[in-house]
């Protein structure tokens, strides 16, 4: 019976977050598959991109959203007593993965989604709320001085792993370390493009205004 529960927490998970809001938003308010456009990636960044603020502000926001709901999934199996309490960050990291997984790869619009950056830290807000608020606030601050929503989200990710060292933020629980440190390079291996670029100088810069 346990099995049955997580097999469809896992499920249920994987389709929270294969929710393509961007694919979503932009057909069905705009009718434009951002997908087409930009940088081809069904997420925020490019939905501020090709539709301007509001979209790209409800697409994040929906996102994030999305990354919170599906982690927090796990609480339930400690309600319904199907694993015990201890494993709680192990499911929820399951989880919050898995969600990942699915807006990266969505079944509703073909499996070509986003790179997961706010679905992700929609998982880490679950995770771990205090060092994922600070993350957030990291992002926040490097956008709006650089207007490089790629630099925002390496910078954030990077620093998840390094917050965790301080004596504020450390926990008992190794996972969470191995977790940072995965997240850290998955999102910068994500933006390898976006690192060439930024080198080069020719990176897309946000202007949180409309197309044009």
């Amino acid at each position: 019976m346990e099995w049955l529960i997580i097999g469809g927490m896992l499920l249920a998970a994987y389709l929270i977050g294969a929710v393509p809001t961007a694919v979503w938003v932009g057909k069905s308010y705009y009718g434009i598959d951002v997908r087409q456009h930009g940088s081809g990636n069904a997420g925020a960044t490019n939905t501020f991109r090709v539709l301007g603020k509001k979209p790209g502000a409800i697409v994040m926001a929906v996102d994030i959203f999305k990354g919170w709901a599906a982690t927090s999934l796990a609480g339930l199996l400690v309600y319904f007593e199907a694993i015990p309490e201890e494993q709680l960050i192990m499911y929820k990291l399951l989880f919050g993965t898995i969600a990942v997984i699915g807006h990266i790869f969505p079944v509703y619009v073909g499996f070509k989604g986003g790179k997961g950056v706010a679905t992700l830290m929609g998982m880490v807000l679950a995770v771990y709320l205090q060092v994922a608020l600070v993350c957030l606030g990291i992002f926040i601050v490097v956008l709006l001085l650089t207007k490089y929503v790629s630099l925002s989200s390496m910078l954030a990710a990077i620093s998840f792993p390094l917050l965790l060292l301080l004596p504020v933020f450390r926990q008992d629980e190794p996972l969470l370390m191995v977790f940072g440190i995965l997240i850290a390079v998955m999102v910068v291996l994500t933006h390898r493009k976006n690192i060439t670029r930024l080198l080069q100088g020719v990176e897309s810069k946000i202007s949180f205004g409309k197309k044009s």
